[in-house]
């Protein structure tokens, strides 16, 4: 098992590339550039979210190593969950999962509306670190999605998308929304898939109303 130390430097690519894509500054500094910056420079609540964030990274990178060490179909129960959680398929959760024989490329099915007019296909691929996911494998579902007359899918794994594989996705007028092994882990910690609070810790402040 990795500490969290490693856990941190295997995901801090991730978060650094997080907040650089939407501008904003991360949660928490590092505990060595704080001491760099001198301690008083951050304050007891940036060192709680630091912590939690620490955790968070042990926690993530062990979901990826069940999830790849998981069946196929339970991956694919799991990434229809996760969806559910997120809040496709609204407050009935109309998702299910459809792999299996003759499921014609498509792994989970979701209604985004009671009647079924609507509806989100999902592919799950639970692969190793290091089996990357290509072009061809974005094609055969882009196929699957227009056998189904859809024209907007998920694609999920637990390992990474080759350039190629991004590239192709983006210049397609399919949309196709391409979620890595990071990235979901991240989002079944955000929803609380696979994983329970622990600890609840409260900070309080002084009661302004109090004293007026």
């Amino acid at each position: 098992m990795q500490s969290q130390g490693q856990a941190h430097q295997l995901f801090k690519q991730y978060w650094d590339d997080a907040s650089a894509s939407t501008g904003a500054a991360p949660a928490f500094a590092d505990p060595v550039t704080a001491a760099d910056n001198g301690a008083e420079s951050s304050t007891p609540e940036e060192l709680i979210a630091y912590g939690v964030q620490r955790v968070n990274d042990e926690i993530a990178v062990q979901l990826l190593e069940r999830l790849r060490g998981a069946t196929p179909d339970f991956f694919e129960e799991v990434v229809v969950k996760v969806l559910l959680a997120m809040g496709y398929g609204g407050a009935e959760e109309r998702g299910q999962r459809i792999g299996g024989t003759g499921d014609g490329g498509v792994d989970g099915l979701i209604d985004q509306d009671p009647l079924g007019l609507d509806r989100l296909y999902v592919q799950a691929k639970r692969y190793g670190d290091g089996n990357t996911v290509g072009r061809e494998a974005i094609q055969a579902f882009t196929g699957a999605l227009h056998g189904f007359g859809a024209t907007k899918g998920v694609f999920i794994t637990t390992s990474t998308f080759t350039k190629n594989a991004r590239d192709f996705a983006s210049s397609i007028p399919t949309r196709i929304i391409l979620i890595d092994g990071q990235r979901l882990v991240s989002l079944m910690i955000k929803y609380r898939v696979g994983v329970e609070t622990e600890q609840v810790y409260e900070v309080v402040k002084i009661d302004e109303d109090f004293f007026e």
